[in-house]
C-alpha cells in the first residue's frame, strides 16, 4: 500500500453536488413510480426493481457518509451538512449526528476495541451485522418509520410499501454492512491505524457492489476522496 501523502485531496468543484443530486432523485424518482406498480411475484420484473431501489439507497446512505466527510459540498459546509442530513433521514430516519460522530470515531480506531463499527473476536457475520445495528438503530427511528409507514398506507398500496420501500432498505443495510464493514475489516490487520483492506481491483464489481467501498484501505488512507474517487486511488495503489 502507498503511503496517504502520495495521493493529494482533488479539487471537487460542484460534481459532489450533482452526484449527489442523482443518487436522491433517482432513489425518490424510481420510487414514486414503484408505488404504483402492479406487485406480482411472478413478474420478473419486480426482483430487478428490488434490487435497483436497494442499490440506491446504498447510494443515499453513500450520500450521507460522504457528507461527514465534508466532500459533498466541500465549499459550503452548511448545505454539505444539510444534504447529509436530508440523505440519512431518507434512510431510514438515521440521525446525521450521530452517523457523524460514529464514524469519525471508526476511523480514528479503525477494528480496535474503541471502533463502535467493530466486534471484537470477529465472529460470524450475522452475530457482527446484529452487532453493527445496535450501534445505529434507536426507538425513535422505529417509531418515526412506523408512523410514516401507517401515513403513507393511507395513499399507496401495503404491499407496494413493503415490496419497494421496507425490502430495499432492509437489503441496503446487509449490502453495506458486508461489503463495506465485514470483508474489510474482519481477521488480522498488519496496516495500522488504518486496520483496513480493498477487494482486488475490479471497478464494475466495486460499484455494484457498494459504490467502490470495497476499495476500504484507499478510504481510510485518503477520507478526502469522494467515493467516486476511490476507484483511481485503487489503481495508483496497485500501480505503487
Amino acid at each position: 500500500m502507498i503511503p496517504a501523502a502520495r495521493i493529494k485531496p482533488v479539487r471537487i468543484g460542484n460534481r459532489g453536488l450533482w452526484i449527489a443530486a442523482a443518487i436522491l432523485s433517482a432513489w425518490a424518482g424510481l420510487l414514486a413510480y414503484l408505488l404504483h406498480y402492479p406487485v406480482d411475484p411472478k413478474d420478473p420484473l419486480l426482483y430487478v426493481f428490488v434490487l435497483l431501489q436497494m442499490h440506491l439507497y446504498t447510494g443515499v446512505f453513500i450520500t450521507a457518509h460522504d457528507a461527514i466527510h465534508g466532500v459533498v459540498a466541500p465549499n459550503n459546509k452548511k448545505l454539505n451538512h444539510a444534504i447529509g442530513w436530508l440523505a440519512a433521514m431518507l434512510f431510514a430516519f438515521n440521525d446525521y449526528k450521530t452517523l457523524s460522530g460514529k464514524h469519525h470515531q471508526h476511523h480514528k480506531h479503525a477494528a480496535t476495541h474503541d471502533d463502535p463499527d467493530y466486534h471484537e473476536g470477529n465472529p460470524n457475520f450475522f452475530a457482527w451485522y446484529f452487532s453493527f445495528l445496535k450501534q445505529y438503530i434507536s426507538i425513535r427511528q422505529v417509531l418515526l418509520m412506523a408512523v410514516t409507514y401507517n401515513i403513507l398506507k393511507l395513499w399507496f398500496p401495503m404491499w407496494n410499501l413493503i415490496v419497494f420501500w421496507e425490502i430495499p432498505a432492509i437489503l441496503s443495510t446487509f449490502q453495506l454492512f458486508y461489503f463495506g464493514t465485514y470483508l474489510p475489516h474482519r481477521g488480522e490487520h498488519h496496516n495500522p491505524p488504518h486496520n483496513a483492506r480493498s477487494q482486488r481491483p475490479n471497478h464494475l464489481w466495486a460499484f455494484l457492489s457498494c459504490y467502490f467501498f470495497g476499495y476500504h484501505y484507499e478510504h481510510h488512507a485518503y477520507p478526502y476522496l469522494p467515493w467516486w474517487k476511490l476507484a483511481e486511488a485503487r489503481e495508483e495503489s496497485v500501480k505503487n
